[in-house]
């Protein structure tokens, strides 16, 4: 007996029995009439047993019909199951998540964002490594990567979120005692807390319609977290040179406020780095959706 050729068999005559009608099943399972009678009568043949009860008139299921009907039944709500899993796999989260960020960025972008998948995806377990050390993902086990470079980075498929800029921001008490700056030039004079640069010098970029200037500042406190950054700005020890999503909420809350808002400085970009450019799973999709539409509402104007 081949088992495969009675699968076939079996959606068929299980049709049967539901509807009663050769003509009603065989339009639900979009053959002719005569098909379904040659499968019903060749997986008879095949059982050497009757299943159906013939008439001009009706249909009847004899009794060894109605038991096989029920084997039949369970295989049928077995692949319906099938089915409805690998629709829920495209269109409902499931599984595990796992990504990796940059450290600042993750914190304060990433995590809000994933909290609020998590409550709203039960099925989903995150994994979230937050790092700020460079990122292959041909070598990484992580489904994607956040990162934040001046230049589109070099992967298979990756997709923009929002534009990182800088600005310099002080405490309004600090500000308050310094000699007014209304132009770059005006900067040198002042002491700085820098994320990146030498020792005692750096050159920060001004753009404004089609000038470009750099100037340099003395340093004289350095970090490489521009949460610690900002923090040591808040307390009043200098002018800090920072991601501008980084300082809003302070600035908005009157602890900082922003020096030369008409000058733009540096501008880097983040970016969704894909474990592949196949088709991606709803975890995945759904989670950059939100992460996308939670970052260019918050933190940019329409303008941008």
């Amino acid at each position: 007996m081949d088992n495969i050729e009675n699968l076939t068999a079996m959606v068929v005559f299980a049709r049967v029995v539901e509807t009663l009608s050769f003509t009603e099943a065989a339009k639900s399972l979009r053959l002719s009439k005569s098909s379904v009678s040659r499968e019903i009568a060749s997986l008879e043949v095949r059982l050497g047993a009757q299943l159906l009860n013939r008439t001009t008139r009706k249909i009847a299921v004899t009794d060894v019909g109605m038991s096989y009907y029920q084997y039949c039944n369970r295989i049928l709500n077995e692949i319906k199951g099938a089915e409805h899993f690998i629709r829920h796999f495209h269109e409902e989260p499931m599984g595990n998540l796992r990504l990796i960020a940059p450290v600042t960025f993750g914190c304060q972008c990433v995590v809000p964002v994933l909290n609020h998948y998590i409550n709203n995806n039960i099925h989903v377990n995150v994994d979230l490594d937050l790092t700020d050390r460079p990122v292959n993902m041909a070598d990484e086990l992580y489904d994607i990567a956040i990162v934040i470079t001046r230049d589109r980075p070099e992967a298979a498929q990756i997709k923009p979120l929002i534009p990182i800029t800088w600005g310099l921001y002080a405490a309004p008490k600090y500000v308050a005692r310094l000699a007014k700056i209304t132009k770059p030039e005006d900067l040198p004079r002042h002491d700085y807390i820098l994320f990146r640069g030498p020792a005692h010098t750096i050159s920060l970029p001004f753009y404004k319609d089609k000038q470009k200037l750099d100037i340099e500042v003395r340093s004289r406190f350095r970090m490489n977290n521009s949460v610690a950054l900002m923090s040591s700005a808040m307390a009043g020890g200098g002018i800090a040179y920072l991601p501008d999503y980084i300082a809003q909420e302070s600035v908005h809350e009157g602890k900082l406020v922003r020096l030369l808002p008409d000058w733009k400085m540096d501008t880097y970009h983040s970016w969704v780095l894909f474990k592949s450019d196949s088709g991606l799973s709803a975890r995945v999709r759904l989670f950059v959706d939100d992460l996308e539409r939670k970052l260019r509402q918050l933190y940019l104007t329409p303008s941008d």
